[in-house]
């Protein structure tokens, strides 16, 4: 890439894509384009076409999409697979409309077996049945990577896809009932500590900044009590959701970001696909290759909140699949490896949450 070729980044105020704009500023990439959603939404066909005819981008990275955590996947199945295909449909459809030179999709390493080996190669998709509580998002990503994978081989193009393990970082969302597992955890924990203080100003004071559906501006302090106690949430204790069993890979947004650019930079189609007779699973697995329990990682996050209370966990809420480590050979071998560890990680994380 140019430092002056168009660079259009679907969703670039989300977690991931504002990580990637910072990063590809900070690498002197001087025409970059964004659109919030109400500028552009990536859902209507009409509208996408319209963008593209006016700004025709040189690059574009699809960092757009409906994510949210394992109760958001469970409650909203339909809307999980049919935003994100539609929006998939879009970008990628006028991309090769209008000759975008490369493209980088994000995916989810979901769309891989629940039981795959582990740690998971890029050649385990397709082979045994998705976790069922993702399954929608998980299908959508795949077909997002099919229709990368196939129009490189039916036209010649250049597009890529990608599947981050578990993200986090600056930007991210901290809904109580929607958001990932760990600034899920991050906030809970975050308010129980506050709630075994008795500080219930600064209770007020983040449900002002992060509003909850369910709880009023003028709760009395029992209401704003029994509103964290449906939560999970009382003085000196904490329920969290499932056994606490699970394992779990995390990577932190911005090397996220730095890989994505890096992929843009260094990494072709020509390089993935082989020289076999079939060409597939040329995507690039993006993670750090080290799993945690989900009990050691709230344990994690309770030492750097600063909270000393009890934590518990419902095992009759969904544990998710029980294990999903990446395997990131083929992105080590392409010359990139993560830099932030989780335990800074969250630090860096709850820094942000109590500074946004």
């Amino acid at each position: 890439m140019e430092k002056t070729d168009k660079i259009y980044v679907a969703g670039h105020r989300g977690l991931v894509g504002s990580a990637i704009m910072r990063n590809l500023r900070d690498k002197g990439y001087t025409n970059l384009i964004g659109r919030t959603h109400s500028e552009l939404d990536l859902l209507d066909g009409a509208a996408v076409r319209r963008f593209f005819d006016e700004e025709r981008p040189d690059h574009v990275v699809l960092a757009a999409a409906h994510v949210g955590g394992i109760m958001a996947n469970s409650l909203y199945r339909a809307d999980f697979i049919w935003q994100n295909l539609q929006i998939q449909q879009n970008v990628i459809g006028e991309s090769f409309r209008h000759g975008v030179k490369k493209l980088l999709f994000l995916g989810s390493t979901c769309i891989y077996p629940r039981e795959a080996p582990q740690p998971i190669k890029e050649d385990s998709l397709l082979t045994s049945p998705l976790e069922y509580t993702n399954e929608p998002y998980a299908i959508a990503k795949i077909a997002g990577l099919k229709m990368c994978e196939s129009f490189n081989l039916q036209h010649g193009t250049n597009y890529i896809a990608v599947m981050p393990t578990n993200l986090y970082g600056p930007g991210d969302n901290f809904d109580l009932d929607k958001s990932h597992v760990l600034p899920a955890m991050i906030r809970k924990v975050h308010l129980a500590r506050l709630l075994t203080e008795g500080n219930f100003a600064a209770i007020r004071a983040d449900f002002a900044k992060r509003p909850a559906e369910g709880l009023s501006e003028r709760a009395s302090d029992a209401e704003i009590e029994s509103f964290l106690a449906s939560k999970g949430i009382r003085p000196g204790q904490l329920t969290l959701w499932g056994s606490g069993k699970p394992l779990r890979e995390f990577l932190w947004s911005e090397d996220m970001a730095d890989a994505s650019v890096y992929i843009m930079e260094n990494v072709d189609f020509s390089d993935l696909k082989g020289d076999g007779p079939e060409v597939r699973n040329c995507h690039i697995n993006i993670g750090t290759g080290i799993e945690h329990t989900i009990g050691g990682t709230a344990a994690m996050v309770a030492n750097a909140v600063g909270f000393n209370g009890e934590i518990l966990w419902d095992s009759s809420k969904p544990d998710g699949t029980m294990r999903k480590l990446c395997d990131v050979g083929r992105l080590r071998n392409l010359g990139w490896r993560h830099k932030v560890e989780l335990e800074e990680g969250v630090k860096r994380l709850y820094d942000w949450y109590l500074s946004n």
